[in-house]
């Protein structure tokens, strides 16, 4: 399965706070947060301006109100070179389940 749309990242307010897992969110690990992908989903994120990848776990929720396919921690948006652009267009791409 293959997704395109636009990625945020998130981080420094919720470090350390749950996640919709019930796991404790860590800016610093590679997980993403996604509207309807199980919990422990794995995903390949391809930021489509550089072509850098990364591979994370679905951890956390979005809201519907999102209109973002995925959102990234910190430490994932620093490995696709998103920090400083804030919002990227992404290719999502499920490679499997933790």
């Amino acid at each position: 399965q293959t997704v395109t749309g636009t990625a945020s990242w998130y981080g420094n307010t919720l470090h350390g706070q749950k996640a919709a897992d019930g796991s404790t969110f860590d800016k610093n690990a590679m997980t993403a947060a996604h509207k309807t992908y199980p919990f422990g989903t794995m995903v390949k994120v391809t930021n489509l301006r550089n072509s850098k990848t990364c591979v994370v776990k679905i951890t956390d929720r979005t809201s519907q109100r999102n209109t973002h396919v995925i959102d990234l921690s910190k430490r994932a948006a620093q490995e696709i070179d998103m920090i400083s652009a804030g919002i990227v267009k992404v290719k999502l791409e499920v490679i499997g389940k933790y």
